[in-house]
């Protein structure tokens, strides 16, 4: 008989490496050393302008690290609305070349999904809530659309992607700020009965939520759960074969991508 996952392991599946080549007149550099774990298979599309710099976050009271990616074609991503991006607890901003985020979003436009820019920035093991002074949830709420809009991304517009912890977050974010976002899109997120986002889960009416879980995933029981308790249909609730990881997340990044897409360009 297999054991089941412990919760702590399928939190901390899905882990990075890399070496990023960022657009936008950047030189490439290795950002940091390969890290072991399942990625992608990625799709024959270039990175546009994708980026990683380190800012100064108070919400956080420390340096993060800041990605930004722009699909090819569209220049420094002026005017585009964004996709906040949520990592889980193994991840950082540092993994998203490796995982390919900034060329799913380049094939993403090529098959005529709207433009948008995805924009994340480090946001510990806390499950994007706050944990004293530390606090990943204002962060992304408050600095990181005033850092993308430093860019000339439009702020305005905003929709949030997460996977695992960060599904969570994504998630918990909508409920804590009902109607900023245009949408949210959630890859396994880590929820269980009684946590914070089940038991604020009425507020997300008028949120447009899109749910995607692996069958061989320990949280299909719990993500179905949640599908269940939205005070709305989900706009998506996919369930196909695949485990806690990258693997299986990469196939479903481009319906994801096109919900959001859809989300974000309306006016």
């Amino acid at each position: 008989m297999v054991a089941r996952p412990t919760r702590r392991a399928l939190l901390l599946a899905g882990s990075g490496a890399v070496t990023l080549s960022v657009g936008g007149g950047f030189a490439a550099r290795e950002l940091t050393r390969p890290r072991p774990g399942p990625a992608p298979e990625l799709p024959d599309a270039p990175a546009g302008d994708e980026r990683l710099v380190r800012r100064e976050s108070a919400a956080r009271g420390r340096a993060v690290d800041f990605w930004t990616a722009v699909p090819a074609g569209h220049g420094d991503g002026r005017g585009l609305p964004v996709c906040l991006v949520l990592h889980g607890a193994s991840a950082t901003p540092r993994d998203y070349a490796r995982f390919g985020l900034a060329r799913f979003l380049t094939d993403a436009t090529r098959r005529g999904t709207a433009p948008f820019v995805l924009a994340g920035a480090t946001g510990g093991r806390l499950s994007w809530r706050p944990s004293g002074a530390d606090d990943p949830q204002r962060m992304v709420r408050e600095e990181l659309p005033a850092w993308c809009a430093e860019r000339g991304f439009d702020a305005g517009r905003v929709a949030a992607w997460g996977w695992s912890m960060g599904g969570f977050g994504a998630l918990l974010l909508a409920e804590t700020f009902p109607g900023w976002l245009r949408a949210v899109a959630a890859f396994s997120p880590a929820v269980r009965g009684g946590d914070a986002v089940l038991t604020g889960v009425a507020r997300l009416r008028g949120t447009p939520v899109g749910l995607w879980c692996g069958r061989q995933d320990g949280l299909l029981s719990e993500v179905r759960a949640l599908a269940r308790a939205l005070p709305e249909p989900p706009v998506r609730a996919e369930y196909a074969d695949g485990r806690h990881d990258f693997t299986y997340w990469g196939t479903v990044i481009p319906d994801a991508f096109a919900l959001l897409g859809s989300a974000l360009a309306r006016p």
